[in-house]
């Protein structure tokens, strides 16, 4: 994912301003907008934003809701229920319908003009009363979900919606809050954020306190948090940066709220009663003229030209297509997808090529234990019993990673005893617990695959023979780390030593220990993926997967799925594209 934002504001014809990539009004709010936030000394942060460690008081945090608004992003305002019932009536099979019945009132048809105006009334009534209900059923999901936020205001913490944020508050973040705004980690306690919504990364996020480099893209930015993502564990406090459509969400937001694209379907429909109006008109000219040439009554040729006319008009088409879509918009409901536009369900069965993300789409969008090898990458039962035992004993927060091991791998504690924890730490990486089984006493080490090889002095094979670890060893073992990590594995490693009973164990124990092996986490296909490949490939349906993760992640994914791979462009190869070679 790019981000390609200009340094400076410049000011466009229409009086708003391009603000990083986005436009935004050109008012007194801007004094607050700050660019380029994430490269900023925090000094410097709190000077721009008029702010300090503390927040905001309640004044001021009025006063600049009063120039940049609420905390919201907004969506296309929902059309009133008569405005909704009108637009209907807009499509040109209906409004020949229209101007039939019109001619025929005129001419005193009078029973035509009760039946089409019946016909009218069905088709439009049908197609409001499902638009209608599945936008009400959209309001009521979002006035169901009110989340709370904890921020500090007049020198305490208290409890507000996000709506009331602005540029310069401190929020306070734990595990399993929504972000509310885009902002700077001010404070962090093994903070990881989940941000897939944003940048597609299957794992989360570890987040600290610091700068980044001022081009740096979203998944760069170790030291921003941003509106959609969540917090997996951890706690934090957030300096708000940017809120509302001034938000990376709010950039797509409002991407999404222009004008809504005719659809395919839709510009058929016109296509075709253009082409009936034509028809219609032309008729009715050539009737009426010979009519008149053979000398017969202007008038009664009229009414014979008039009424051939409206017999051509496919009068029950409307109402068809409104039945036939709403019973589409019906079977989608109960598979849980709300349609808002009935004119959209056709566009499914138009669908030649389809675009896709591939994490939660493609795969389950959880982390599950694929394997647990020793150091030739074989299975290994010690190595798996290793972890689920550090895994369960271990006290601190769960994060993916345990519970995956957890999920995986049933370890019989009774006989166990716990002794000591050496808790999880962002410097060493690892997390051990000291165990105590038949009267031994184990050390058990599991992290980040360098930090436990470097406290590792063995290695012990499968057939338990014990070596030295020597160079060639290390190299041989960054090279599978290294294979499984282009492949989109979580790579840890796992270690073991046995200690003597003494008084207080430390970090410093954490040496001198024996390699057993790796732990492989991955986000797995979701189940059927393969078949419903297969049906959309028999449809002529052609798959395009975009994704924010690494490209050799999404090349191992698409051969799990047995997707077809014709070709690969990542980020940057993209950019040095014109439109004219990326369309070709």
């Amino acid at each position: 994912m790019r981000d390609d934002r200009m340094a400076v504001a410049t000011k466009t014809k229409s009086g708003r301003r391009w603000w990083g990539g986005r436009t935004e009004v050109a008012d007194g709010g801007n004094r607050f907008q700050v660019e380029r936030y994430w490269s900023l000394l925090p000094d410097e942060l709190l000077e721009r934003l008029e702010t300090s460690p503390a927040g905001l008081s309640s004044e001021e945090a009025r006063q600049r809701q009063e120039q940049v608004g609420p905390n919201r992003l907004r969506s296309r305002p929902s059309l009133q229920p008569w405005l909704l019932f009108v637009a209907q009536f807009k499509s040109p099979l209906v409004l020949i319908l229209i101007l039939a019945a019109i001619i025929s009132a005129i001419t005193g048809g009078w029973v035509d003009v009760a039946i089409l105006l019946a016909i009218i009334a069905a088709s439009g009534l049908l197609s409001f009363v499902q638009e209608y209900h599945a936008g009400r059923a959209v309001e009521a999901l979002r006035e169901r979900v009110q989340p709370r936020i904890q921020l500090m205001r007049d020198g305490q913490l208290t409890s507000s919606i996000p709506e009331e944020l602005v540029p310069g508050d401190i929020v306070q973040l734990s595990a399993g809050s929504l972000i509310p705004a885009d902002g700077v980690v001010w404070e962090a306690n093994d903070l990881f954020v989940n941000q897939a919504v944003l940048t597609g990364e299957t794992f989360p996020v570890e987040k600290h306190p610091g700068t980044v480099a001022a081009e740096a893209t979203l998944s760069e930015r170790t030291n921003s948090a941003f509106t959609g993502s969540t917090v997996r564990s951890g706690t934090a406090r957030l300096l708000v940066c940017q809120t509302g459509m001034r938000t990376e969400f709010g950039a797509i937001a409002s991407r999404l709220n222009l004008r809504q694209p005719e659809t395919a379907f839709e510009r058929g429909i016109a296509r075709f009663g253009i082409l009936l109006t034509r028809v219609m008109g032309l008729l009715m000219f050539l009737v009426f003229a010979v009519n008149v040439l053979f000398n017969k009554p202007p008038i009664d040729s009229l009414l014979f030209a008039v009424a051939l006319a409206v017999g051509i008009a496919p009068e029950l088409l409307p109402a068809i297509i409104s039945v036939t879509l709403s019973r589409g918009a019906q079977q989608m409901a109960k598979q849980g997808v709300i349609v808002k536009r009935l004119s959209a369900i056709e566009n499914f069965g138009s669908i030649d090529v389809l675009c896709t993300d591939k994490t939660g789409t493609l795969t389950v969008g959880v982390v599950q234990l694929d394997g647990a090898v020793d150091p030739l990458g074989q299975p290994s039962a010690e190595v798996r019993r290793a972890a689920g035992i550090n895994a369960a004993l271990q006290t601190g927060l769960l994060n993916p990673l345990d519970e995956a091991i957890l999920a995986s791998v049933q370890v019989d504690l009774s006989h166990l005893e716990k002794v000591k924890e050496i808790p999880y730490d962002f410097v060493r990486k690892r997390l051990s617990v000291l165990i105590e089984e038949n009267g031994e006493r184990i050390l058990l080490t599991k992290g980040a695959f360098e930090p436990v090889l470097a406290v590792c002095r063995e290695i012990v094979w499968q057939d338990g023979k014990r070596e030295s670890i020597e160079n060639h060893h290390r190299e041989s073992l960054q090279q599978l780390f290294q294979k499984w990590s282009d492949q989109g594995y979580r790579v840890l490693g796992v270690a073991s030593r046995p200690l003597a009973v003494q008084a207080n164990y430390s970090v410093a124990d954490e040496m001198e220990m024996v390699f057993l092996g790796f732990l492989l986490f991955f986000d797995p296909p979701k189940p059927g993926m393969d078949n419903t490949l297969k049906a959309m490939r028999d449809l002529g349906i052609e798959l395009k997967v975009i994704t924010g993760d690494n490209h050799r992640v999404a090349l191992h994914v698409a051969q799990q799925v047995g997707l077809e791979v014709k070709g690969l462009l990542t980020g940057p190869q993209l950019h040095q594209l014109h439109d004219e070679a990326l369309w070709q």
